[in-house]
């Protein structure tokens, strides 16, 4: 059995605890965000790894930075966000998935992929891969196993990219002075909408995709030498479809919330009810209103499936340049 990898462990402990010392995540937060990192971290790419590190730090900044204008504005804000358990999976979710693909298919004995392939033993075979050795071939190559390891990458990046955006233009688009507008009718809504854009917030998750989209090219260029001398083809590649999938997927989650995510607010306390608060009592429908959405997805779910179809998105059109 393979050796644990433990540097990447060591990160993992290191962010988890971070986050639950800082108040950035919960217990079962921190828990989640160990077994993913952990995950992630172990990938023989190191841009994967490196790639989520900056997600996370940029995030959690973010977070902590508009947590006081959110408690204004929202009646079930927690202080400095305290994500739960789901909110890391679903903010990490096709990142790990398309990570423990790429493991299992070309690196099937690094820990902790290799338990899994025990049991699948299918991986390479899946993919018609080239074992990762030592950096022996560039993960971005489109000409590598049909090209599913670029595919794979771009998945990831597509990913990363749309959380970031989004986070960004939630957590920093609120402190905008003029007020967002609803993305499916264009009308002013009330900070903290689901589906509210805003200037600053579009602008905001553009520089998420676009961070994402930097970190992941001098990461690679650094990491292997194969990718550095393609590296004319690989930097507006990755700049492109990471500033893409930041606003993309943060437009994308605006339109699920608005259309799909139910949004009350309080006329009284003027703050957006993002509690399970009861239905207002018959003759006091004036003092709570629905301003949009109907009622079928919570927020996790809006973030899974709007990172989802992102990464797949950017994965299909960018896999189809060559490096």
């Amino acid at each position: 059995m393979a050796p644990i990898p433990l540097i990447p462990l060591i990160i993992a402990v290191l962010l988890s605890v971070h986050g639950l010392r800082s108040r950035s995540l919960s217990f079962s937060g921190a828990v989640t965000a160990f077994v993913v990192g952990f995950s992630i971290l172990a990938v023989p790419v190191r841009t994967i790894g490196i790639t989520l590190i900056v997600f996370y730090l940029i995030g959690s900044r973010a977070t902590k930075y508009g947590k006081k204008r959110k408690a204004q504005l929202e009646d079930d804000y927690q202080d400095a966000g305290y994500r739960s358990g789901a909110q890391v999976l679903c903010n990490s979710f096709t990142a790990l998935l398309a990570s423990g693909i790429w493991c299992l298919a070309f690196s099937p004995d690094m820990l902790p992929w290799s338990l899994v392939n025990y049991y699948i033993r299918s991986g390479s075979a899946m993919l018609e891969s080239v074992p990762y050795v030592d950096g022996q071939w560039c993960p971005l190559d489109a000409t590598v196993s049909s090209g599913w390891s670029r595919a794979l990458i771009f998945v990831v990046l597509g990913h990363f990219a749309c959380c970031l955006g989004d986070t960004l233009a939630s957590e920093l688009g609120i402190l905008s002075s003029r007020p967002p507008i609803l993305i499916t009718t264009l009308k002013t809504v009330p900070p903290g909408t689901n589906g509210g854009v805003s200037v600053g917030g579009t602008l905001a998750s553009l520089f998420g995709g676009l961070s994402m989209g930097v970190t992941m090219f001098i990461s690679i260029v650094v990491e292997n030498a194969h990718c550095r001398s393609s590296w004319i083809t690989i930097l507006p590649s990755l700049v492109f479809w990471g500033s893409a999938a930041g606003v993309g997927g943060s437009l994308l989650d605006s339109f699920l919330g608005a259309a799909l995510q139910r949004t009350r607010y309080s006329v009284d306390k003027k703050i957006i009810l993002t509690g399970h608060q009861e239905e207002p009592e018959r003759g006091r429908k004036d003092t709570v209103k629905v301003i949009s959405g109907l009622n079928l997805l919570t927020n996790n779910q809006v973030n899974l499936l709007s990172s989802i179809v992102t990464a797949l998105v950017v994965a299909r059109f960018a896999s189809t340049s060559e490096t």
